[in-house]
């Protein structure tokens, strides 16, 4: 059984900054990929950033030279580092990572607010 455990989330005002963490625990064999996913009040999920491999890293166009994402393989941990902060990044953000054998699992989710 995976687990994937997000923490960092929080409020914050806008221009502020914020980290997130996820921990992955349980049996397995390592991630083909590590990711953030967000979905914000009546809107769907989206895509935020992820990392294949080690450095192959993916934004979406709205985070994109504002959020970093990093991977430490031998944690099994993934962050998401976010600067500049926007109203519009509020949401519930969910960690999410894909195993050797293609299971995909996803984190409970954490609380960013951001405040104008």
């Amino acid at each position: 059984q995976v687990q994937l455990v997000e923490s960092g989330g929080g409020l914050v005002q806008q221009g502020g900054s914020l980290r997130l963490s996820c921990a992955a625990s349980g049996s397995f064999f390592g991630f083909r990929a590590m990711g953030w996913y967000r979905r914000a009040p009546g809107k769907q999920r989206e895509l935020v950033a992820s990392v294949l491999g080690t450095d192959n890293t993916n934004y979406a166009d709205s985070v994109k030279g504002r959020f970093t994402i990093s991977r430490d393989n031998a944690n099994d941990t993934v962050y998401l580092q976010m600067n500049s902060l926007k109203p519009e990044d509020t949401a519930v953000y969910y960690c999410n990572a894909v195993s050797d054998k293609w299971y995909t699992y996803w984190g409970q989710g954490t609380q960013v607010t951001v405040s104008s």
